[in-house]
């Protein structure tokens, strides 16, 4: 199944990120748990965790973008 992930809230105070470097390229397969990407807030640089294997389809955000919680991300195929 098809879905798009979006940029997900890892603090209580978090509102915005910048999204710094991709793990993976499109068409490379992950696992659950897989590091996607990385995003730094004002505090810290953090790596997100792929939510389910797949697939990437596509990148919406490109590293550097400045994004706000909720933004979408990436498309990918769920297995």
């Amino acid at each position: 199944m098809k879905a798009v992930l979006k940029l997900p809230k890892l603090s209580m105070n978090m509102e915005e990120a910048t999204l710094t470097e991709w793990h993976k390229t499109v068409g490379d397969s992950f696992r659950l748990g897989d590091m996607l990407y990385s995003v730094e807030t004002e505090k810290v640089v953090t790596e997100v965790e792929a939510p389910c294997d797949g697939v990437l389809l596509s990148i919406i955000a490109a590293a550097g973008s400045e994004l706000e919680v909720g933004a979408p991300v990436c498309r990918i195929e769920q297995n």
